[in-house]
């Protein structure tokens, strides 16, 4: 069972400050959304794959932590058949593909800490203009990395008590209670820090 996104190591990757792993994330992502090249795609994508599996994955966990949205971008690619060239759909969805890896491999090797002190310290000046709190905003990611592994965990769950039960497996029938779970558990949090004053009034 997945209980969280970050994978304990001492690669290269591992010891990269969370700054220059964000910013070479978002440089990528500028780069192959401006290029419609179908290499440039795939030499991203296969980069990114290739990084993906060095920080320490097996194949069936590494598969099993992009599996989903994986299949989300292939829907969104058989869909756009119907509507677009083949060259397009193929940069479309290696670039997405590439971003989902390259943004898999900076969460597994940083941990939510990491996360959170980075975010503060990047949004601290804009703090000071009064456009945000970066206190929240950090704790609003490292809420969001936190409890992704326990979602999917509870989608298993949920998945598992249809089958046994002889209940078909079908999306609809699972997002419901998953909803309702998570909203429940957001409440709860919320009402949690709240009660501690982490955030400030």
């Amino acid at each position: 069972m997945l209980t969280s996104l970050h994978i304990d190591g001492n690669s290269w990757l591992h010891r990269l400050p969370v700054r220059a792993k964000l910013l070479a994330l978002v440089a990528l992502s500028i780069l192959l959304f401006l290029s419609g090249s179908l290499f440039v795609q795939l030499a991203a994508f296969v980069i990114s794959a290739g990084l993906y599996l060095s920080v320490g994955l097996s194949w069936r966990e590494a598969l099993k932590r992009v599996g989903f949205v994986f299949f989300t971008i292939f829907f969104l690619a058989a869909v756009n058949l119907f509507l677009l060239p083949l060259n397009d759909v193929a940069v479309l969805t290696l670039r997405l593909m590439a971003l989902v890896l390259f943004a898999a491999t900076v969460t597994a090797t940083t941990t939510i800490s990491e996360f959170m002190d980075e975010v503060t310290a990047l949004l601290t000046p804009f703090e000071r203009l009064g456009w945000v709190r970066a206190a929240d905003v950090s704790l609003a990611l490292g809420l969001v990395l936190r409890f992704v592994p326990d979602i999917f965990a509870r989608y298993q769950a949920i998945r598992e008590a249809h089958r046994a039960r002889g209940l078909p497996v079908r999306p609809l029938t699972i997002i419901g209670p998953l909803i309702i779970l998570t909203l429940k558990d957001a409440d709860t949090i919320a009402a949690a820090i709240d009660a501690r004053g982490f955030r400030r009034q």
